[in-house]
Formats: structure tokens, sequence, C-alpha cells
């Protein structure tokens, strides 16, 4: 089911966005367009604070990441120009039951969610293999569901659904994950989060509360930490399974699975200046049976 998002704001500059549904466990896949890149020179080093500009890497091709829920492991793929894929070494192996995966905005990183209560951290080298980041993996909460990176690269969020939490660390210049003060950071009691995701702007976080109900919004501070917004956590739908925000930041998307009583449907909301929700007009809105998976596409 396609939906046409109204807006009468000046258009110029397209954008696009994904988001993790679960359904079936056996692939999860992220894909990295990395083309050229030119190489920053700035100071490297260890672990510790994303303060300073991290070098980019170079990548003369485009590759896709694959988190392998039953076997445990991720494949690496390069793209060729016809799109065909072809295995870049052997798989590597993650922690129990992998469930999400992503990457930094910069290239440098990928991150794995493992149902066990870890996260896996890779360097991603110029051939698009990945190599484990020293420390790795690194501790998350109970049942980690879905992983999310802001989109200026600094910081990493978790959505934990048995400990009902979002963890949330700075990225260090080597992939490394430092607990942020304060993390792990609630959502309500018993909300079971599914999903989180940050604004294209880097300013709100929203995780799907899967049992309650409702959407936890957070402001992100300067240094990540989560403050909840107020009047948070919002109401949604019926078990919802995955929220995004479009690419102009302005509008927040969840997909509400149902529970056979209260029908399956597509929470829509406004973002206001300080981060809180409100219901567009004529939300929620229809969808197919048991939505899983939402994303955005468009002008702004």
């Amino acid at each position: 089911m396609v939906f046409k998002i109204s807006d009468n704001r000046q258009k110029g500059i397209r954008y696009g966005g994904t988001m993790k549904g679960k359904g079936n466990y056996g692939l999860i896949i992220v894909l990295f367009m990395f083309l050229i890149v030119s190489l920053i020179s700035c100071s490297g080093g260890g672990g510790g604070s994303s303060s300073s500009t991290p070098p980019l890497p170079t990548y003369t091709q485009k590759f896709l990441y694959v988190a392998n829920h039953d076997s445990g492991d991720v494949y690496a793929f390069s793209i060729a120009d016809d799109g065909t894929l072809a295995p870049v070494g052997d798989p590597i192996t993650a922690g129990g039951f992998p469930e999400s995966v992503t990457a930094d905005p910069l290239g440098r990183f990928v991150y794995v969610a493992n149902w066990g209560g870890t996260i896996n951290a890779y360097t991603i080298e110029t051939t698009g293999a990945l190599t484990d980041v020293a420390g790795s993996p690194f501790t998350a909460g109970s049942i980690p569901e879905s992983v999310t990176v802001d989109p200026s690269g600094s910081f990493l969020y978790v959505a934990n659904r048995e400990s009902h939490n979002v963890s949330a660390y700075t990225i260090g210049t080597n992939g490394a994950l430092i607990p942020l003060a304060g993390s792990p950071f609630a959502t309500e009691p018993l909300a079971y989060p599914e999903t989180v995701t940050a604004d294209p702007l880097g300013r709100f976080a929203y995780v799907a509360n899967w049992f309650s109900g409702t959407i936890s919004a957070y402001i992100i501070g300067a240094d990540g930490a989560l403050t909840p917004v107020t009047g948070s956590p919002f109401e949604a739908g019926s078990n919802p399974y995955s929220v995004t925000v479009d690419p102009s930041g302005s509008f927040v998307y969840v997909a509400n699975y149902g529970d056979g009583i209260v029908a399956s449907n597509v929470s829509a909301y406004s973002i206001e200046s300080n981060g809180a929700l409100t219901p567009v007009a004529g939300s929620p809105f229809t969808a197919g049976t048991g939505p899983v998976s939402i994303t955005t596409i468009g002008i702004i």
C-alpha cells in the first residue's frame, strides 16, 4: 500500500529513508551506497569521544550487509553496476540471534543488535570487508530489537524489548561504543519497544512501543543523552511495530500491527518544535493486515 504525503512546503531536494521490520527473521539487510569518498586528513586514535572529526574511508564500490538471525553471522557483498551481488570475504560471526543492522552515516562502521543482549561493532574496510572493533561485542539491554545511529554519526541507540528501555552510546573514533551517562533511558513500564529511529536533523529520537501502544519521544542532547519530550509517550495504534521520520524531519509515521480486534493501520503525526507529536488530520490511516515496517521517500 502506498500513501502520498500532502505537503505544500517549497520543494527542491530529494531524499529517501528506510526502516526495519521483523517478520521473517532470516535476513535483515542494510545497503550502503559507498561511492568514491575523499579521504579527509585529521587526527585518528583509539576509542573515546567522537568530538574530533574522524577520517572518512575511501570506497570505490557499493556494499550490502545482511544480518542472519538463525545462523548468527553477517554476510558482506559488493554491488556491481547491474545490481548483482558478489560475496566479500567469509561470513563474520555476530552475537546470539542478530536482529537489526545499521551503519554510521559516514560509512565507517557497521553495528548489529543481537537478541543475546549485545551489539557487535565492525570496521568497514575499503574492500567492504568487516573486521571486529576492539572491545566488541558491547553490552546492551535485554533482547535488543533495533539499532540506529544519529545523522552525525556520533551516537548510537538501541531499543531493548524486554528491559523496556533505550541504550545510548557515544561512537568512539575507532567505532567502539561508550555508554552515555544515564543510559539506558526508560521508555515506560511494560512498553516492549520494537523500533528506535532518529529524525534526519538529529534533534529527536522516537521509539515504537509494542505492548503499551505508544511512541516515546526524546530530545537528543548535545552529548547524545535522551530527555523525554513533554507529553511523551504519545498514543499510537494497536501494537506499534515500526516508526520512521519523513526526510524533512516534519512528520512521524508508525506501522501499527493490530491485535485481531483493533485493526491494523498507520498513525501519522506532525513534529512540533519541541519534538512533541500531534496527530495529523485523518490519522490513523487504513493499511493492510499486520504491517511491520514503514518508510518514506520524497522531495522537500
